[in-house]
């Protein structure tokens, strides 16, 4: 696909789930690859820098210490990071600063159906982080297949139909 015709898909099958500490974005998505595959492109930090919002230090496929730098443009900013849990291929949960991101991926006939858990302390950024997300996740897909439009991060994501997302997403969750 050429990245200029590059079109986000239709709003994904989302809902929020609300604590006393902040709100959880549950963001389901189903991919026509295998859980191994998938996870590969979760973990390895080569297949990160193609789709995901940041750089990883290191695979996220082990427990341990990770710096996952935010990217914007020419600007970066690293954050700390625990990977918590990795259970391959189904299974990866980690820190990012403040936040908690939990990826498990359930095998279907056709692929695997991928629900994030992002879990964050401010609920009024769940429409931000849907966008953000719905957008590294259209480009993943897209990396999967074979069609890569490089990463979309940061501003630039506002070329991409960012706001729209963002609206439709905060319609959904009642604050549209």
């Amino acid at each position: 696909m050429d990245r200029e015709t590059f079109q986000p898909t239709p709003a994904a099958n989302v809902h929020a789930e609300h604590t006393d500490g902040g709100a959880t974005l549950v963001f389901v998505r189903d991919l026509r690859h295998p859980p191994a595959v998938v996870w590969a492109a979760l973990t390895e930090p080569a297949q990160l820098a193609q789709w995901a919002p940041f750089l990883a230090d290191r695979d996220l496929g082990t427990a341990g210490a990770a710096v996952l730098t935010l990217v914007d443009g020419e600007t970066t900013t690293e954050q700390q990071a625990t990977v918590r849990r990795a259970e391959p291929p189904h299974l990866l949960e980690y820190t990012w600063g403040d936040d908690l991101l939990r990826w498990e991926l359930t095998p279907l006939d056709a692929g695997t159906r991928l629900t994030l858990r992002h879990s964050v302390a401010d609920p009024t950024l769940l429409p931000m982080v849907a966008a953000g997300w719905h957008l590294c996740l259209d480009v993943a897909d897209r990396l999967l297949d074979g069609d890569p439009v490089g990463p979309i991060r940061g501003a630039e994501a506002k070329d991409f139909g960012w706001a729209e997302l963002r609206d439709t997403y905060a319609e959904r969750f009642g604050e549209g």
